[in-house]
């Protein structure tokens, strides 16, 4: 149901709301959310575009969150970068349609919407807090990544 640019900017989010401190770089980013290092940039622009990410340029710049995870919602990430389309006319311009959806078209709208619901609801902060039935979320930082690198290679 969502594209692979929804699914990324979810990733690179959840990192960046589980990674406090320092802006990071879209390198770091791109390697601990595994998303394509060619596609990342462009993901991480339509986040800050969107206000949802803090972009600095130079040395000490990156990304940040522009907000607190629990003012972001899982919609708005999603919107931010391939935005949920809703079925407002018939997707068969059928003439006796014009006037409102047909039965299957008005219940595929209102799954549509109740997912929309849902996702508004959802915050970047209840994602990290795990609970429902999930475990708690958190991407290696890239840090912790290269630590775990030294400690296997001294083995």
């Amino acid at each position: 149901m969502f594209s692979n640019t929804a699914e990324y900017a979810l990733r690179a989010v959840m990192h960046l709301a589980s990674a406090t401190g320092r802006p990071r770089a879209a390198k770091e980013i791109a390697e601990a959310a595994k998303i394509p290092a060619g596609y990342v940039s462009k993901v991480l622009q339509d986040l800050a575009r969107a206000g949802i990410l803090d972009s600095r340029r130079g040395p000490s710049g990156g990304f940040r969150l522009a907000r607190d995870p629990g003012k972001i919602s899982v919609l708005e990430v999603i919107n931010a970068v391939d935005p949920i389309q809703r079925i407002v006319k018939c997707p068969l311009d059928l003439p006796e349609h014009s006037k409102r959806l047909c039965r299957l078209h008005q219940e595929l709208d209102d799954a549509i919407a109740t997912v929309e619901k849902t996702l508004s609801e959802a915050t970047f902060a209840d994602m990290l807090a795990g609970d429902r039935k999930a475990p708690k979320f958190q991407f290696p930082t890239i840090d912790q990544q290269n630590s775990r690198s030294v400690a296997r290679a001294a083995r």
